[in-house]
This record gives C-alpha cells, sequence and structure tokens, in this order.
C-alpha cells in the first residue's frame, strides 16, 4: 500500500500520541507499505510553528525531516500535476493544506491516513 500521512497522523506517529490507533501505527510500521510525508505538510507544520499553535523540541526545519527520515517516511514533493488537480476538485473542504493532500493522494495513487471526516468526505482511498 502506498499511504500519504495527513500532518496530524505524522505529528501523532512521531510524537508517540496515543490518538493515533494501534492499526495505523503499525501500517505505517510495515515495511511492505511505502510511507510519504508531503513537503505540503512540513509547509503546514513551520506555519503553525512559528504562530505559537504547534510545540516541538526544536525548529522544524530540522526536526521535522530528521524525524521523517528516522522513521523511513519518503519525502513527497508538490508536482504542477497536483496543484492542477485543484482545478477538479469540489469544495467540500476549506484547509488549503488537506486540498492539497487530496490532490497529491489523487495524482500519485495514494491512501491518505487521516481521522479528518472533511478529507474523508472527498472520493479517495482513506485509512
Amino acid at each position: 500500500m502506498k499511504i500519504l500521512l495527513d500532518t496530524h497522523i505524522f505529528l501523532w506517529f512521531i510524537s508517540g500520541d496515543r490518538q493515533l490507533s494501534s492499526g495505523v501505527r503499525e501500517v505505517i510500521r510495515d515495511s511492505n507499505n511505502e510511507v510519504y510525508l508531503s513537503v505540503v505538510s512540513v509547509w503546514e507544520s513551520m506555519i503553525k510553528y512559528q504562530l505559537g499553535k504547534l510545540p516541538l523540541p526544536e525548529s522544524p526545519e530540522a526536526y521535522l525531516p530528521r524525524q521523517r527520515d528516522r522513521h523511513q517516511i519518503a519525502s513527497l514533493t508538490l508536482d504542477e500535476r497536483s496543484v492542477a488537480q485543484l482545478a477538479e476538485l469540489p469544495p467540500l473542504h476549506r484547509d488549503p493544506f488537506d486540498r492539497i493532500l487530496i490532490c497529491q493522494a489523487l495524482q500519485n495513487g495514494l491512501t491518505i491516513a487521516t481521522v479528518d471526516t472533511a478529507v474523508r468526505a472527498y472520493s479517495i482511498s482513506t485509512i
């Protein structure tokens, strides 16, 4: 399975947060799966950190890539094809970060790991 982690799922995973279900945690850890973190999630986290809404043990530009590498999660870049997918995306969700994650999942055939019901409203594969 090819999985794109929603920002909160990645943050819960690296922090050991109990909000992350054991099933999703095992899917992320399963070496048979390809697990991705979008650069969009890093961008979102940096903004929230700068606004004081996301406490992290150190600055996100160093901490997040190190945690991604530590857990063998691949980086997913944002490309023009994914951005163009926004033109076809119905306006079911207003969060621009989540909307582009949905587009990346659609463009790349990825399943999104999320608990966000607004993301789950789209016709995409989720866990």
